[in-house]
């Protein structure tokens, strides 16, 4: 019996996989499963995997003191609303004053919190970006015994082998 894995234990891994198609697109691949599907063939025995993975960065901005200020305040006062409207929900007292009291300290801990964690990066990133790990190819594997039958079908479906020698 095979150790257990991660992706063994997350249901993820096939017993003896085969590679029976490799596409540019994750589209495409969906395609390929979804027609396998369509024509009764047996898909908990497939898995479509990500692979060449690459990360990308998005820069979507610069970074000025004033913006992580206001970030900083902004991000603060709507943490600093939250805890308050549950104090209220517990406490005795001025309802609304609670709320806008733990908004306010949010806010001064969310522009305190804010410049000290830019100031520390001493310029060295002083601007605002997405990132995202993205797969460049997307592999479709089937379980050995079911390989041949899927190739048979797949055939049936214009496009969905892609041409080996491209």
């Amino acid at each position: 019996m095979p150790a257990p894995t991660p992706a063994n234990a997350s249901g993820l891994a096939l017993e003896f996989p085969q590679s029976l198609a490799v596409y540019d697109k994750y589209a495409d691949a969906q395609r390929a499963v979804d027609f396998l599907s369509d024509e009764q063939f047996p898909v908990q025995n497939c898995l479509i995997v990500g692979t060449e993975l690459k990360q990308m960065e998005r820069i979507t901005g610069r970074l000025t003191t004033g913006k992580v200020a206001l970030a900083g305040v902004l991000s603060g006062a709507w943490l600093g609303l939250f805890v308050g409207l549950i104090f209220s929900l517990f406490g005795d007292g001025n309802v609304l004053a609670m709320i806008v009291s733990t908004a306010l300290m949010g806010a001064v801990f969310g522009l305190v919190w804010g410049l000290i964690g830019f100031a520390s990066t001493r310029g060295r990133r002083d601007f605002s970006s997405i990132s995202a790990v993205v797969a460049t190819k997307y592999e479709v594997l089937v379980e050995h015994k079911h390989l041949l039958n899927a190739q048979e079908i797949l055939r049936r479906l214009p496009g969905a082998l892609p041409n080996p020698f491209e």
